[in-house]
């Protein structure tokens, strides 16, 4: 386990719950297990690296030190204090995600 660590937020949890039901309705159960896993591991390497993702880029977020993970076609909000980095969303990288803060 790295020195860092991660904790999914209640609405990270509800986005990734979203995207799992939209691969499991149109796709199936294997595809949403998938994204699932890959969303998830990405996030694990945060762990260790938090800093690898670039500031997101919209000037009132970056300033607040939020981060982007892009995995796929979804990215990962998140920001880093101390030693702990919150997720605080998950959605489709075409998102308007600076409208959920």
């Amino acid at each position: 386990m790295g020195e860092f660590r991660v904790e999914l937020l209640n609405p990270a949890w509800h986005d990734l719950d979203a995207i799992s039901d939209f691969h499991l309705l149109n796709v199936g159960p294997d595809s949403a297990r998938k994204i699932t896993d890959k969303i998830l591991n990405a996030l694990e390497r945060l762990e260790s690296f938090p800093l690898s993702c670039p500031l997101v880029p919209y000037s009132g977020l970056a300033e607040k030190g939020y981060r982007m993970l892009t995995c796929g076609k979804y990215v990962c909000i998140y920001e880093l204090i101390d030693n702990a980095v919150y997720v605080h969303h998950i959605v489709p990288a075409a998102t308007n995600y600076p409208a959920l803060f």
